[in-house]
């Protein structure tokens, strides 16, 4: 698997320049320094694909190795066609299949699910999954509440059948009843993007931070105990929690109760910020180029997003590259 973070960074300092905020103020509160922000002639498939031919490359493998391409985003380059259509076409695989799951936070959780779904059923025998998000695109640089929140990037994975299941069980769920707490209003077809929605600000993201947070907190214990009891196992047999990168504050209280060490915990929301649907496949990329995940280790695989949806998965990790010697 790979990650790619764009080479812009934006620090604390740097929204102290026209935000009224301050570094103490904002790593207090989310545990950010610095994020990554796409240029401007960066889209998201742009992002995927650096991620995509790292994971390709690690995997020994090439584009037409792939099955189905699969990228789970809410910026997509276009409304459509699918961005991971864009990103197979890129990559010299016309012809193999190809769509985007739009579920914010949660998206590389729930496609995990579905990619290990096609995978276990025989459909498919190769995928390849990217987290991939250029969240700088829709956010309101002059709104402290959300500016200082989120960032861009995409991390990728290549899925493979094998005598060993990884796949232990999963938890995924959704309470579409309050989308305004979390939501980009104008674009779709209830808003559609007129002048007076652009002048309103309504093409950009909206969060109630306080009802995100309680939700937050609740959904992903939840979730990760259904998930363990799904798998057989208590949460002390996990070896590794990789948790969504939403807010320092909200890893720690869940951390709390599931009684893990911080050294079990994978979080770089420092370096990073929140990047949805990128952030899980970041942050275990990064764990996997540090050596720090062995052979059968489980891991648990937790978050939560718009929609409002959430998801866990238990995964035992294998180690490819020793199955194919």
């Amino acid at each position: 698997m790979a990650r790619y973070a764009p080479a812009r960074v934006v620090t604390n300092e740097d929204f102290e320049k026209w935000l009224d905020t301050s570094d103490e103020w904002i790593t207090v509160r989310t545990g950010m320094k610095r994020r990554h922000w796409a240029a401007e002639d960066q889209a998201t498939s742009d992002l995927a694909i650096a991620a995509a031919k790292g994971a390709l490359t690690d995997a020994g493998l090439q584009a037409s190795d792939i099955d189905c391409f699969i990228i789970a985003t809410v910026t997509p380059d276009y409304l459509f066609p699918a961005t991971a259509c864009i990103l197979a076409a890129k990559l010299g695989a016309v012809g193999k299949a190809a769509f985007d799951l739009s579920i914010a936070c949660s998206g590389f959780i729930y496609g995990l699910t579905v990619a290990s779904g096609l995978i276990r059923s025989g459909v498919y025998k190769r995928i390849l999954l990217v987290g991939a998000e250029t969240l700088s695109k829709i956010v309101n640089k002059s709104d402290r509440s959300t500016a200082i929140l989120f960032g861009d990037g995409a991390g990728a994975v290549v899925l493979e059948a094998s005598e060993r299941d990884s796949y232990l069980a999963a938890e995924l769920g959704a309470d579409g009843s309050t989308p305004q707490t979390l939501f980009q209003q104008s674009g779709g077809s209830r808003c559609p993007v007129t002048h007076s929605a652009i002048d309103a600000g309504l093409q950009y993201i909206h969060m109630e931070g306080r009802e995100v947070f309680k939700f937050a907190v609740t959904s992903m214990i939840s979730a990760t105990d259904i998930a363990l009891a799904r798998a057989g196992l208590d949460r002390h047999e996990i070896k590794f929690l990789v948790p969504h990168q939403a807010n320092r504050r909200i890893i720690d209280a869940a951390v709390k109760y599931l009684e893990l060490p911080p050294e079990r915990v994978l979080v770089n929301i420092a370096e990073y910020g929140n990047t949805s649907a990128a952030s899980i496949p970041i942050a275990l990329a990064e764990a996997v180029e540090a050596h720090r995940i062995a052979d059968g280790d489980v891991v648990l695989f937790v978050g939560f997003g718009a929609g409002l949806s959430w998801g866990a998965v238990v995964w035992r990790w294998h180690d490819y590259h020793s199955e194919r010697e």
